[in-house]
């Protein structure tokens, strides 16, 4: 919202809203093949890709939505090692005065956020554990609901900045081409924050066949993506009333409020019970495809197949000696790529430019094409392809810019020695 201003950051957040109904019923009628009501089930995105859109862009929906998982992990240690020392630095103000130098280093945060999720990576299905869902829900509106009712209390308060219509003023310190390289990745950002796609048929899955899954499953998305996109604008525009050019990146980290000091911090600590979780939904699908493909490779190997039951006290457990390395030397590497560049808002706008067109726009487009059997150089055919188009042209500029962000950040800082 401060890259974009107040008409174009709203109107740009309730466009990408629109796209993203549109093309997630898309999605949902996608779900059985071919016929929408009746055609045989989908169980995965990439199995939907497969059936309408065949081999070649089934290996190339795989890469993009496995690369964006692995993406979204560093992300979410990023975000959470932020949050912690958020935390800290709430009570070091706190205990100090607001003057007082209190700044830190996320590496310790990383370490330890990352040796919890090795444990956590040991525990088969993890991420299919009911209470994950409601635990993300509520943490998710406990946060939304403290950085927007704190940014209020800033504005209703007399003390909020000036805002523009048009976002950050170009002068003395923002060149024209520095706002224009903001604005792009301000769109990575908003762009991010539209990307379940790949879950939709995973909610589905959980729903009986009548009424038909895809009805259900769109009034699902209405419902959600308006509730999502609601909590998105209050953030952003209380967040840019409040704080004005100088809003931060994260309006609960960025230490624009310091008291009361108790609520900054359990807003941050939601956060993190939020991406502990979230790492895990996210991480588990990419452990299962690579060990399916160890298995499917060497299936008569003991180190990739055998299961050893173990026993400590009153639990009963067992580990497979393939699945401990490679999800603790998976994890470790995620971690080490999030110590090396710890720059939130940069790297989740990339990861929201590479996935919004293909995952979002591209492949819904196509297989609803293939569905509907639309007829190449129709009407309907090329208003479809010059909504993929024009998606594309957002996902490129917005991936332009993010990767400037990061290249400028990572000039000026040290290795391992960022402190926030």
């Amino acid at each position: 919202m401060a890259q974009l201003g107040w008409i174009p950051g709203l109107a740009t957040m309730i466009i990408f809203a629109c796209i993203s109904i549109y093309t997630y019923n898309l999605v949902a009628d996608c779900y059985r093949y071919p016929d929408p009501i009746n055609g045989k089930r989908n169980y995965t995105y990439m199995q939907a890709v497969d059936a309408y859109l065949g081999g070649t862009m089934h290996v190339f929906c795989g890469l993009i939505q496995y690369g964006k998982l692995a993406g979204l992990t560093v992300g979410y240690t990023i975000t959470s090692s932020t949050s912690l020392v958020a935390i800290k630095k709430a009570i070091c103000f706190h205990k100090r005065g607001h003057q007082a130098y209190c700044r830190f280093s996320n590496n310790p945060f990383m370490l330890g956020f990352g040796m919890l999720q090795i444990l956590l990576s040991q525990i088969p299905n993890f991420h299919k554990l009911t209470c994950l869902s409601t635990v993300a829900a509520i943490t998710s509106f406990c946060y939304a609901l403290i950085g927007s009712g704190l940014s209020l209390a800033v504005v209703v308060s007399g003390k909020g900045e000036t805002t523009r219509v048009f976002g950050n003023k170009v002068g003395p310190g923002l060149s024209e081409a520095d706002k224009m390289w903001r604005v792009f990745s301000a769109l990575g950002n908003i762009a991010l924050a539209c990307s379940y796609a790949t879950v939709v048929y995973d909610i589905m899955d959980t729903l009986k066949s009548y009424p038909p899954e895809c009805k259900q499953m769109k009034k699902a998305n209405v419902l959600g993506i308006t509730t999502m996109t609601i909590l998105f604008l209050l953030c952003g525009s209380l967040g840019y009333a409040a704080f004005g050019d100088d809003t931060p990146g994260n309006i609960l980290t960025g230490f624009g409020f310091y008291e009361p000091f108790w609520l900054v911090a359990l807003g941050n600590v939601c956060i993190v019970i939020h991406m502990i979780g979230a790492y895990q939904v996210l991480a588990q699908p990419l452990f299962r495809i690579i060990e399916m493909g160890a298995n499917m490779a060497w299936p008569g190997s003991d180190f990739i197949n055998k299961e050893y039951p173990t026993k400590i006290g009153s639990l009963t457990f067992s580990f497979n000696l393939f699945r401990l390395i490679w999800r603790t030397i998976y994890v470790a590497v995620v971690t080490i790529i999030a110590m090396v560049m710890p720059f939130f808002n940069e790297f989740l706008a990339l990861l929201g430019a590479i996935g919004f067109w293909p995952l979002i726009v591209f492949f819904p487009i196509q297989m609803h094409i293939a569905q509907k059997q639309i007829k190449r150089l129709s009407f309907k055919w090329c208003l479809l392809q010059l909504l993929s188009f024009v998606c594309f042209l957002v996902s490129v500029v917005a991936a332009v810019g993010s990767i400037r962000g990061i290249s400028k950040n990572i000039k000026k800082y040290k290795l391992f020695m960022y402190k926030q």
